[in-house]
């Protein structure tokens, strides 16, 4: 969410950020949201006046009433009841005008950052980095799920049954992949500083708006029937609420954190055949990373976080490339976005298995996350966020990357210890 003072005092360069982003509907808003503000602060200015007022003309009946003036204290009070009329009058409109600008802000996207390539949708994302050499086998690579059936990995015909579309049950030497791999990028960003949590699998819905837009909330929560909380789509959800409504001293930052979850997403829409088997799905489990920093900080931040990405996957033997996000393709709270993908040899092209985001103050103002400097002064943090390593998605890439002409599947040094030392799945 912006500072409403930087819209009132720029608004031709959010309009011009929402055309970026290619949202020309909102443009109206600003202007809205301008007049409200200004209504707002009219109302609140004439409503402090009053209350003044009222504190002026309380001491002069007590006054009063201490030299016996019992006539004139009670003209005074009479002067308060007419005027608390009003005042209550102004409450109501302060909160009805304080409530409209807010709905109004919390659509406004943020401010993209300058080098973010303007497009309108993922078709105009920019190529950054390519990491490792992409290979193309000379046997032929099964889809994903066919490779697991061999090693009688995955049953989804049981799930399906049990819990509908978009679910499975994975066994044996897959399952124990899975975990190994989630146990490795735990492992894997400890080392490299980030500090361990497990965080709460439901949330809030203040904590919800705080930390997504509305579109993101409808196309991809699960609301839990009866009782104010959500299923998280991503541990960065909690992991970023764990700070709502504090203030941080400016030393202790910045707070680098990894977390293990679960994820529940909805996943609406219709999906191609590439995105069958355990591609797209409903629940899943992720390692994430997540940053609160000072602002002047976040971009290194951003830059070492995607880097992390990278070198677990080079890490396993799977070539990646990073992709830069256009203006379209990126969620409105979000300054700045880039995705990893890794390298499918069945596909022969790369796709998403991570995403890492700065999104300058805005879950910060939206959860008042604040930070105390030096001088004593207060202002809003940072956040960053970053996928570690996503199982499903990374089975994938795993699997195809890894998989020999006889069947076998090779298991990277680095991950051996998470494997009981195996060396290949057979």
């Amino acid at each position: 969410m912006l500072d409403i003072k930087f819209l009132r005092e720029n608004p031709d360069v959010v309009k011009e950020n929402i055309k970026k982003k290619f949202q020309d509907h909102k443009l109206p808003m600003v202007d809205e949201v301008i007049e409200l503000d200004a209504q707002a602060r009219k109302t609140q200015q004439e409503a402090d006046d009053l209350r003044a007022n009222r504190k002026k003309l309380s001491k002069q009946i007590g006054a009063l009433m201490g030299q016996g003036k019992k006539e004139e204290a009670e003209e005074v009070k009479a002067q308060v009841n007419a005027s608390a009329q009003r005042l209550a009058e102004l409450e109501n409109l302060e909160k009805e005008l304080s409530e409209k600008v807010t709905k109004i802000m919390m659509v406004i996207p943020n401010i993209i950052d300058p080098s973010v390539p303007v497009g309108k949708d993922d078709s105009c994302n920019v190529e950054i980095q390519k990491y490792g050499e992409p290979v193309v086998p000379d046997f032929e690579v099964p889809y994903h799920t066919e490779i697991m059936s061999r090693f009688n990995g995955i049953d989804i015909d049981s799930a399906l049954k049990v819990a509908g579309n978009g679910f499975y049950y994975l066994m044996g030497d897959i399952a124990r992949l899975h975990s190994a791999v989630i146990t490795y990028a735990r492992d894997f960003m400890i080392n490299r500083g980030f500090t361990y949590c497990i965080p709460p699998y439901m949330i809030r819905s203040h904590v919800v708006s705080g930390v997504m837009s509305f579109d993101e909330m409808d196309s991809m929560m699960y609301k839990i029937e009866g009782e104010d909380l959500y299923l998280i789509g991503t541990s960065e959800h909690s992991m970023i609420g764990k700070f709502i409504d504090t203030i941080n001293d400016e030393e202790q930052l910045p707070y680098t954190l990894t977390s293990y979850s679960p994820c529940f997403r909805k996943e609406k829409g219709a999906h191609g055949i590439e995105e069958r088997g355990v591609y797209r799905i409903h629940q899943f489990e992720k390692q994430e990373m997540i940053v609160v920093c000072k602002p002047e900080e976040s971009m290194e931040w951003y830059d070492r976080l995607w880097k992390n990405t990278v070198d677990l996957f080079r890490s396993l033997d799977i070539p990646v490339r990073t992709l830069e996000c256009c203006s379209g393709d990126l969620a409105d709270l979000k300054v700045k976005s880039c995705d990893v993908e890794a390298w499918s040899p069945r596909q022969k092209k790369y796709f998403e298995v991570g995403s890492c985001s700065t999104l300058g103050d805005a879950q910060a103002r939206r959860l008042k996350i604040r930070v105390r400097g030096k001088d004593g002064n207060k202002y809003f943090a940072h956040t960053l966020n970053n996928t570690v390593v996503a199982p499903p998605r990374m089975l994938i890439a795993f699997l195809e990357n890894n998989l020999q002409a006889d069947g076998s599947v090779k298991i990277p040094e680095a991950l051996r210890p998470y494997m009981g030392g195996q060396d290949k799945l057979k």
